[in-house]
């Protein structure tokens, strides 16, 4: 685990840092993706459905820019 730490610390993408990386931006996009939700939408649709369908639609633009990128790091 100490490993994987650092190779994050460190900047290495490798397979392992990679999926932690892609895992992470999943749960961050699907967190902001809900509270735009509910901030945009939440009085029109009631918080909760505006939360959900946020949680679902903000990682569909999130998750393509992080892999992306991901690419980019890995050519440099």
């Amino acid at each position: 685990m100490t490993g994987i730490v650092q190779q994050l610390a460190a900047g290495q993408i490798t397979v392992a840092s990679t999926l932690i990386l892609i895992v992470m931006a999943f749960i961050f996009a699907a967190l902001g993706g809900a509270l735009a939700g509910m901030k945009m939408a939440g009085k029109d649709l009631g918080n909760e459905l505006a939360a959900m369908m946020g949680a679902m639609f903000g990682p569909a633009g999130a998750v393509p820019g992080i892999l992306l990128g991901l690419i980019i790091l890995a050519l440099l």
